[in-house]
C-alpha cells in the first residue's frame, strides 16, 4: 500500500518498526520505532560502494521519512560502534538534531566522529552497560551481548503496549577476549515479559552449527606466527579489539615486538585504552613508525586494510609505498577477517601484489585464524529457545539470509514470523507483525566535496539487485 493511503503516525495499542535500512541488505542499518506519537532511531549506519561502485564510496540510507518528522524524533539509540551501525551519525545529526544514547565505548567512538566534524554540542547521553533510560514514550534497557566488539548490545523497547527486543549484532561467546560474557540470566526471563517481537541479526543465518569464540584464536595464530619466517603481518577489522589484543599476547608468547598500522587501527586501540579495555599486563606497543627498523623475525603488526580498501595500511604496502613498513619476499600476510561480499575483487587484487613481492599469504581457508561476530543457525536456535518470542522480524542481512532466519524461527516454534525489507512500515502488535505499507527509501552517498547527495534512481536499482 502507498504511503498516502496509511497512516504513519504511530498510536498506542502496538510499535511500528520501520527499517530505513539494513534489512535487505548488510550494513548501513537504520532503525525506526514508533510508538504514541513519537519515534526512535536505533543505530545510524553506513555502508561503501566498494570496488563495484567506485563514485560512491560511503552511503548511507536516506533519512527524509524521519527528518520530515523530526520533531517528533525522541532521540537516537546506538547498539555498538561498528561503521554499519554508528557511521553515519556525523553526517547526519544536523539533520535530525536529537539526543543520542550510547554506552561507554561506543559514545566515545561517536563523540570523536561528531568533534571531529564540528559537533560538539550533541546531546550525547553516556549509559552504563545494562542501563536503562527513558526516551519519549520508549523505556530503552541496554542488555549484554558479545560480538566483535567491545560493549555490544541488544536493546529492549517497553511501551504501553508490549516491548520489543532489538538484538543489533550478536553472537554467543562463552570465552570472550575482552569484556564480559553476554547476559543469558536477562536474555531467559525475557521470556515472562509482555514481549510483542523479537528483531533479529540474520547475518551468519546461512551457517550451519554456532559461531566460534574469539579465545579459540591464540594457539592457532601462535602457531602461524611461530613457524613464519620474516616479518608477520595480520590484517583484521580495525574495530576488533579482541583480536588485537590476542595478537599482543600472541608476539609476547612468539618474542617479537607488536605493534599496529593504519589510523583507524590506533584511533580504536586508543579508544580501548581510555575505556579499559586494553589490558594492563600486555607489552608496550611500538609505535609504526619504528617497526620497519627492527630485524623482521621480530616483528609481529596488525594493519587495516583486510578488504582491500584503496589507500589503506595493506593495501600501501602492497603497493610497496608504506611510509614505515616495507614487506620483503619470505614476510608472512594473515587475513584475520571475514571477506565481506562485494569486496572480493579489491582484496583479490591486493593478494596478487602480495603475491608478486614473495609474500606468503595465509587466509581462513588455510588455518583457524578468524572467527565471525555473528550467530551461526544452533546460536539462533538457543537464543529463540531462551527468550521464545512471540513473533521474530528477521533483520541485518541479505533477503536470502533473512528467509534462512525466519526458517530456523519457525523450526523452533515462533508463532509468527515476518520477512520484510528496507521501507516496510510493519505494525508489532499483539495478533503478530503486519505490514501496513511502503515507505518510500533511498541512500546518499557522500561527494567529492563531501556533500550529501541521493544516488540516483538507476544506480540505486543495481545496489538492490547485487544483494539479491
Amino acid at each position: 500500500m502507498p504511503l498516502a493511503a496509511i497512516d504513519t503516525t504511530p498510536g498506542t495499542d502496538a510499535v511500528l518498526y520501520l527499517p530505513l535500512g539494513g534489512t535487505g541488505e548488510i550494513g548501513m542499518n537504520l532503525n525506526l520505532y514508533g510508538h504514541d506519537g513519537y519515534w526512535l532511531i536505533v543505530d545510524i549506519g553506513i555502508t561503501f560502494g566498494g570496488d563495484a561502485f567506485p563514485e560512491h564510496d560511503v552511503l548511507m540510507a536516506d533519512p527524509a521519512f524521519i527528518v520530515s518528522r523530526r520533531q517528533r524524533l525522541a532521540g537516537i539509540v546506538l547498539t555498538h560502534a561498528h561503521e554499519d551501525h554508528v557511521g553515519a551519525i556525523a553526517y547526519l545529526w544536523k539533520r535530525l538534531k536529537c539526543p543520542v544514547y550510547a554506552t561507554p565505548f561506543t559514545a566515545a567512538v561517536a563523540r570523536f566522529k561528531l568533534t571531529r566534524a564540528g559537533l560538539e554540542d550533541v546531546p550525547l547521553h553516556e549509559l552504563p552497560l545494562g542501563g536503562r533510560v527513558e526516551v519519549g514514550p520508549f523505556g530503552v534497557e541496554y542488555i549484554a551481548m558479545t560480538h566483535s566488539i567491545p560493549e555490544p548490545n541488544a536493546v529492549l523497547l517497553t511501551t504501553s503496549a508490549g516491548a520489543v527486543l532489538h538484538t543489533g549484532d550478536w553472537k554467543l561467546d562463552d570465552r570472550p577476549v575482552v569484556g564480559g560474557r553476554y547476559d543469558m540470566q536477562r536474555l531467559r526471563a525475557l521470556r515472562r515479559e509482555p514481549l510483542l517481537a523479537m528483531v533479529c541479526d540474520s547475518t551468519n543465518a546461512v551457517v550451519p552449527g554456532s559461531t566460534g569464540s574469539e579465545g579459540e584464536l591464540f594457539e592457532p595464530l601462535r602457531e602461524v606466527v611461530e613457524t613464519a619466517g620474516g616479518r608477520v603481518i595480520v590484517t583484521a577489522f580495525a574495530s576488533n579489539i579482541a583480536r588485537l589484543v590476542t595478537l599482543a599476547r600472541v608476539a609476547a608468547a612468539t618474542e617479537r615486538h607488536f605493534g599496529v598500522i593504519g589510523q583507524a587501527m590506533q584511533r580504536m586501540v586508543a579508544v580501548a585504552r581510555a575505556t579499559g579495555y586494553w589490558p594492563a599486563d600486555l607489552p608496550e606497543l611500538v609505535d609504526a613508525r619504528h617497526l620497519g627498523y627492527l630485524p623482521p623475525e621480530e616483528v609481529l603488526a596488525a594493519c587495516t586494510g583486510s578488504q582491500g580498501e584503496p589507500g589503506s595500511a595493506l593495501d600501501r604496502m602492497a603497493a610497496d609505498s608504506h611510509r614505515d613498513i616495507l614487506l620483503d619476499a619470505g614476510d608472512t600476510v594473515v587475513f584475520s577477517s571475514k571477506l565481506i561480499p562485494g569486496n572480493e575483487r579489491p582484496v583479490a587484487a591486493v593478494q596478487a601484489r602480495l603475491r608478486a613481492l614473495g609474500v606468503e599469504l595465509i587466509t581462513d581457508a588455510d588455518a583457524h585464524v578468524h572467527v565471525s561476530g555473528h550467530p551461526a543457525a544452533d546460536d539462533l536456535k538457543r537464543l529463540y529457545d531462551w527468550v521464545q518470542p512471540p513473533a521474530v522480524v528477521p533483520t541485518h542481512g541479505t533477503p536470502r539470509h533473512l528467509r534462512a532466519n525466519a526458517d530456523i524461527a519457525l523450526g523452533c516454534h515462533v508463532p509468527r514470523v515476518a520477512v520484510i525489507g528496507n521501507g516496510d512500515l510493519c505494525r508489532l502488535g499483539g495478533d503478530g507483525p503486519r505490514v501496513l505499507g511502503q515507505v518510500p527509501t533511498g541512500r546518499l552517498s557522500l561527494d567529492a566535496d563531501g556533500r550529501l547527495v541521493p544516488v540516483p534512481a538507476p544506480v540505486l536499482a543495481q545496489m538492490r539487485r547485487s544483494v539479491c
